[in-house]
């Protein structure tokens, strides 16, 4: 099984007969993939289905409540009271545990006993954070007028549409609802792209992210102590190839499953370790998450437009708060603030220092400090405490003894592959996508049968969770 506790043959089957009824009239097909949808995610667990058409529900209740006012104020705060109903089930299954701790925790250290939230150990329901998001943007972008109210089934189809369902791309309503009611021509679906997308996805994934994060990352972060330096670079660096494998590896497939369909989905990653600061890692890293902050945080703060200091502290507020988002624990959250701080610098930098002659050396010496910064930044992330990433990252200072048997051949060229693929051209690929499209059917389905068998065998044994289904 490639996907966590549903069958892949069942997966397929519901992107095959979508692709069926596309030429079928529009509310049968919208309301076949809002039951498909619901079925995949009930697949996880069937008592979250209540959860996700709540979220939706509250998202059409709060843009319908905002097309309805006249006056400013009463809209302003029915947008807001939109948004607070749709992001409560977020706050509640996402960081009411960390919270009741963390206040429990404080109150006893001050002696103060009892006083606390009750403790309560909840299950964070997969996908959370992506369709809590996407319903914030439906009900934002009717305030703003960027989007118009859609119909009830236009927006639960919207937010539950299963290639992005459970870990994104964030995609905002103008991408996605009108796609809706565009007559589609099932033969003219682009298939070669399609397989191109998912089985490299696939393989990024179940094959390299596995093979890393099993024989290296784990072990490693598991126990920082017992490792040497090297062991402690060749982790931090593993697992920059890690999460960049995983995400980018699940980014890919929905994007191909949903072309399959005759979707186009946003872009959510582009070579982000080719990057040259860490304003532009964030231009290329997570895209759709990435704008959204900017869109729905940073400039509701002010943006640039309140002063110097005021765009510096609220660049330091959204990263703070894209930490958070990622997990409620305080290595999210000091990653988050490392974030910040570096783009903040960046942004005093690009204002106070006069530019530098564009050379050659100072294109690869960005790139290589950005890419450090970042692996540095990664280790917070990957950390399970704070503890943990600061004793990982002393090894580099005090560990310099011979690599453990985590360090070998494969591993070392497994990443410098990865690293390398960051700035491979584009063409060869196009090139050979171009070619696989004008196979027959009989060719094209052998050869991807013969790519999900070297992606099975290459693989772990079992169920290969992707990373950001816990956010």
């Amino acid at each position: 099984m490639l996907f966590p506790t549903i069958d892949f043959a069942v997966f397929f089957a519901l992107v095959f007969l979508g692709h069926w009824l596309l030429n079928q009239k529009p509310l049968p097909w919208k309301l076949f993939m809002i039951g498909a949808s619901y079925v995949f995610y009930a697949w996880w667990d069937v008592h979250f289905i209540w959860l996700l058409a709540g979220v939706s529900a509250a998202a059409q209740l709060g843009a319908i409540a905002v097309s309805r006012q006249t006056d400013e104020m009463r809209k302003r705060l029915a947008m807001a009271g939109g948004v607070a109903l749709a992001i409560a089930p977020l706050l509640y299954f996402k960081y009411y545990s960390w919270a009741s701790l963390e206040i429990t925790n404080a109150a006893s250290s001050l002696g103060l006993g009892s006083i606390g939230l009750p403790l309560v150990q909840l299950i964070l329901p997969v996908g959370i954070s992506f369709f809590t998001f996407m319903a914030i943007s439906y009900i934002v972008d009717v305030y703003r007028g960027h989007a118009r109210v859609a119909s009830w089934i236009d927006v639960f189809l919207y937010l539950s549409f299963f290639p992005h369902l459970v870990a994104g791309p964030i995609v905002r309503p103008d991408e996605l609802i009108p796609q809706l009611d565009v007559p589609r021509d099932p033969r003219h679906v682009d298939v070669a792209g399609s397989a191109w997308l998912i089985l490299g996805g696939l393989f990024k994934k179940v094959v390299v992210s596995s093979f890393l994060a099993t024989n290296v990352v784990d072990p490693v972060f598991g126990d920082p102590a017992a490792h040497s330096a090297i062991d402690a670079m060749v982790a931090m660096v593993s697992y920059a190839v890690v999460i960049y494998a995983d995400f980018s590896g699940y980014t890919d497939i929905a994007i191909g499953l949903a072309k399959l369909l005759g979707f186009q989905f946003p872009q959510n990653f582009d070579r982000p370790y080719t990057a040259r600061s860490l304003q532009d890692f964030w231009r290329r890293w997570h895209i759709t998450l990435s704008r959204w902050l900017r869109d729905y945080l940073y400039i509701p703060l002010g943006g640039s437009k309140k002063g110097e200091t005021r765009t510096y502290v609220n660049i330091v507020a959204t990263m703070v708060l894209g930490g958070l988002w990622h997990g409620a624990a305080w290595t999210f959250v000091f990653w988050g603030l490392y974030h910040g701080i570096g783009q903040a610098i960046g942004a005093w930098k690009r204002t106070h220092l006069p530019a530098r002659p564009e050379t050659p050396m100072l294109v690869w010496g960005q790139r290589l400090a950005t890419f450090a910064l970042v692996c540095v930044g990664w280790v917070f992330f990957r950390a399970d405490s704070m503890a943990t990433a600061f004793t990982l990252l002393g090894r580099l200072l005090v560990g310099w003894t011979s690599p453990t048997a985590v360090v070998t051949p494969l591993v070392l060229g497994t990443i410098a592959l990865m690293l390398a693929l960051q700035y491979a051209p584009r063409e060869p690929g196009l090139v050979l996508q171009e070619h696989i499209s004008r196979w027959r059917p009989v060719p094209m389905g052998l050869a991807g049968a013969g790519a999900l068998f070297v992606i099975s065998t290459l693989g772990p044994q079992g169920v290969a969770p992707f990373i950001y289904f816990q956010f």
